[in-house]
Order: structure tokens, then sequence, then C-alpha cells
């Protein structure tokens, strides 16, 4: 398929807007709200993506009804509570037998911290997928991509990773001290959200979580989930021009991302039906896909 755009999706973030409007509101406006979703879902171009459409929904939401979800407590609370994983973690993967492997999978792990794709995150089933990291059933890492993935990062000079999550920052971090250590040839800049949107990474969660002590960290310039490069600021858009390899972060990078022509790698679980179906695997499987 050589467009961004898809039914299902269209289909899901439909049902979304619908479940987030004020139970309050008077059936008139619950009305007007829908004719203008519908008029914008019509005329959105194919070439666009889920996470676009999401943007401008959202807007007509906060023109019509206020201020949108406000995620800035949620996003502290994981922020803090893997902060305090942070030592323990680091120290399961500078003793694994390939450091870089188990930061990857760690980083995948984090990606379950997404209060878009996942109805109801709960920190049980955190600690389960971060028990099981090694599970052959939830690892999509395959051999060939991860062997094609460290000859990039030995070849390369700039290296971009593109965040997702706050909370799945901090697994993020220790994955690029990896590398850091790993590569150190590697100029390594990291692309925030530069704007509040979901539970995304902005650079107020960077330096909440210390981002910024392996890596220059920028902010993209706008709010869409995912990197939408339409909209990139001047900025962003030269750091994204100068990179020679990406990790990309996330389904939203993944829908936003996939159709790009650059040396670029996706990390992200497998969290809606469309990612479990496309690439044949069990929710919450995490895979790396070079793109």
């Amino acid at each position: 398929m050589n467009t961004l755009l898809r039914s299902e999706c269209l289909e899901c973030l439909t049902k979304k807007q619908l479940h987030a409007l004020p139970a309050d509101a008077a059936e008139d406006e619950k009305l007007i709200f829908l004719q203008k979703m519908f008029e914008i879902l019509s005329k959105t171009p194919k070439e666009t993506c889920a996470p676009v459409i999401v943007r401008d929904l959202n807007r007509l939401h906060q023109e019509m009804f206020g201020e949108t979800v406000d995620y800035t407590e949620e996003k502290s609370h994981y922020n803090q509570l893997m902060l305090q994983k942070e030592q323990a973690i680091r120290e399961k993967i500078h003793g694994a037998e390939d450091p870089l492997l188990k930061a990857l999978r760690f980083s995948l792990v984090g990606n379950y911290i997404d209060f878009s794709a996942v109805e109801n995150v709960e920190e049980a089933y955190l600690e389960k997928l971060l028990e099981e990291i090694e599970s052959p059933e939830k690892n999509g890492i395959a051999k060939e991509t991860f062997e094609k993935l460290k000859q990039d990062l030995s070849e390369k000079q700039q290296l971009l990773f593109l965040t997702d999550n706050a909370g799945e920052g901090v697994l993020d971090k220790l994955l690029l001290e990896v590398i850091r250590e790993m590569y150190p040839q590697l100029n390594i800049r990291v692309l925030v959200r530069g704007k509040p949107v979901l539970n995304d990474v902005t650079m107020e969660d960077a330096l909440e979580i210390g981002l910024q002590n392996v890596a220059e960290v920028y902010d993209n310039g706008n709010g869409i989930a995912g990197t939408w490069l339409p909209e990139l600021s001047p900025q962003a858009k030269t750091i994204w021009e100068e990179s020679d390899v990406i990790i990309a972060k996330g389904q939203a990078n993944y829908e936003t991302l996939r159709l790009c022509e650059k040396n670029i790698y996706f990390l992200f679980l497998c969290k809606c039906e469309m990612f479990c179906r496309n690439f044949q695997v069990p929710r919450f499987t995490g895979v790396l896909v070079h793109g």
C-alpha cells in the first residue's frame, strides 16, 4: 500500500473522538461536532496520515468544548516511575551478553506506556513486560535486521533518535547510553515533540529524565504524534536531512515515516490490530523494522 492513510485508522480515531465528547454536551453540539468532523475527514488527502488527522480533530474538539485531556500528571508519574527503575535496568543491560540487544528490548517494552493505543495502561502489566523481555513470543527483532542496525551504527556519523512516550523515554535514554559507549564516532541527536500531544515526550519531559545527558535534544516544532515531515521546524528539518541513520520509536513514527526514503529503523510494540495483522505477531510484540 503506497499511501499513509488507512480506512481502519479513520474508523478507530472516529470512535475515539466520539468517546471523548463531554458527557454534558448538548445534542445539537454533538451533531455539529460530528458534521464538522466528517467534513474534515472528507477533505483529508490520502497522502496524509492518522496522527495529522487526530491533531486536526483535537483542534476542533478544543474549539467547541474547551481543553482536551491534559496528561501532564500522568507523564510525570511514569517518568518518575521509570527513573526509579533506571539503575536496576542499567545493571541488567550492562550485565547482558549483548548489551545493545538487551537495551533494545527494554526500550521496546517502554513503548507500552501509550495512552492513545492502549486503552488502560497498567503498571502491573508493564512490570510483567519488563520481566519477560526475553520471552521468544514477545520478541520480533529479526537477527538480520539487528545485524544491519549494528553495521549502520558502526559506519555512520549522524544518528537521529525520534522519541515517543513519556516514561518510555527513560528506557530510550539507556539505549542511547549503550549506543554512545559502543559507537563513540556517532553524533547523537534526539527530536522530541514541539508541543504537548497525548503523553508524548516534550522538552520538559526530556529534561526531567536527563535525556540531555546522553544526546543533543531538540524539539520538532509541532504537536503531531510521530514525525510529520511537512511541519518540522527549520532546525528539525536540518537535523533530519543531516542524519545518516535514524531510530524511530513508536507506531506513530511508523505511520508518519514508513514511506520516507531514509535509512530508518522503526522500533515499536504492535498494539493495534492492524499492526499485529501486518507483522503477523501477537499484541504487545516488539518489532525492529528497517524502512
